[in-house]
């Protein structure tokens, strides 16, 4: 059945105003049951189809404002602010959760490519989460942005140069990274400088006040210039556009109103069509056979284990146990970056298509488990507040 565009605007604008007052009832993140209410609306259930183009353009772009938004919730004081135990902390369990990934792939048969895949965490789903229980600031909230930026970015990375290396070996094309981490750091230079010549402008900018909304039209302007330098270097819009929201908030320590304003739109409206659309691009269908399943089940299992036990050494810095099991498993929540890194995997002949479906499968499942037991893990928040520093 093909669907009006008109009629399915409808749908998805009532389901991202409805779903997440919904969601407090059945405590259940928002992001989850819109992900839910795209696999009834999609190939798995009513296999709607929407007329047009606009719903992936719109997906794809909350999918970047997303990935957009988590650069800006890093908050670089606290970062600097981290002593180097802390900071070597962050490394030896990112460390430890790659070496898991390794040795359990290895115990599915398979090489370091899913091993990556293992070790990524869904930063876009993190952030949310965090959001709606007010952590994001928090120190633990912090802890946590932290480690899940250190594993969607390096992940990221290490997923792009195991596929150059796939394809080309170790030639120049191996550096087509580069480009994207100078201009980086050359935009990320020029900015401070700008913004620390001209406070008037940079007021203007972050002032409530401002007709011309110059703040958001400036945020935009960086996101897709980042996104437009990964697209140059053949590398993932997504890291770009993390970067692009790196920069902002690197510049712009209190960012006023304007962080109050990217979000009325992101999450308002954008982020929510991003999962919808997701939801709807799964077909159960393909994975209904008792191997799958079972294989699902096992992946789902060490997906799960390379990051509570890795998360277990946080009891060595004042956590509870359970404090420690809750933030293994919000970090143990994938999706995006797992979907297309399954994707990317397929194509590069790296993992077989029923391969291909079960990583899918498991992130439709870690996106709903882990969220919602963090939030049902949480209710008592004094853990939330309370971090050991060294």
């Amino acid at each position: 059945m093909v669907l009006h565009e008109s009629v399915a605007l409808l749908l998805v604008v009532l389901a991202a105003a409805g779903l997440p007052l919904l969601g407090r009832y059945v405590r259940l993140p928002g992001a989850v049951l819109e992900i839910v209410f795209g696999i009834i609306l999609g190939k798995s259930f009513l296999n709607l189809t929407i007329a047009g183009d606009w719903l992936p353009l719109l997906a794809n772009l909350g999918f970047l404002l997303l990935m957009f938004h988590a650069g800006m919730e890093i908050d670089f004081g606290t970062l600097r602010g981290q002593s180097k135990g802390n900071l070597a902390f962050h490394f030896l369990f990112l460390g430890c959760t790659v070496g898991l990934a390794v040795l359990f792939a290895r115990l599915l048969g398979q090489g370091v490519f899913i091993a990556l895949v293992l070790s990524t965490t869904s930063l876009g789903l993190v952030l949310p989460t965090l959001m709606e229980l007010n952590q994001t600031r928090t120190p633990h909230g912090q802890w946590i942005l932290i480690a899940s930026t250190l594993a969607d970015f390096l992940t990221l990375l290490g997923i792009t140069l195991f596929l150059l290396w796939h394809r080309h070996g170790f030639d120049w094309r191996f550096l087509s990274p580069l480009p994207l981490f100078l201009g980086f750091a050359l935009v990320l230079r020029l900015v401070r400088l700008w913004a620390w010549w001209n406070p008037d402008k940079v007021e203007r900018i972050l002032a409530s006040t401002d007709s011309q909304e110059l703040g958001v039209r400036f945020s935009l302007a960086l996101l897709f210039l980042f996104v437009a330098l990964s697209e140059f270097v053949h590398l993932e819009p997504v890291l770009g556009a993390f970067l692009g929201g790196t920069v902002l908030s690197w510049v712009f320590r209190e960012k006023g109103q304007l962080d109050d304003k990217l979000s009325g739109m992101a999450f308002g409206f954008l982020i929510p069509i991003f999962f919808i659309h997701v939801g709807m691009n799964f077909d159960l269908h393909s994975i209904f056979s008792w191997s799958q399943i079972l294989f699902t089940l096992k992946l789902l299992v060490l997906a799960l284990g390379v990051k509570v036990l890795p998360s277990l050494l946080l009891t060595l810095r004042g956590y509870s146990f359970k404090g420690a099991v809750r933030t293994g498993v919000i970090l143990s929540t994938r999706l995006s970056l797992i979907v297309a890194a399954a994707s990317l995997g397929a194509s590069a002949g790296l993992m077989t298509t029923a391969m291909k479906d079960a990583v899918i499968l498991l992130a439709i499942l870690t996106c709903m488990l882990g969220p919602s037991l963090y939030k049902a893990m949480s209710r008592d928040d004094a853990e939330a507040t309370k971090f050991a520093k060294s």
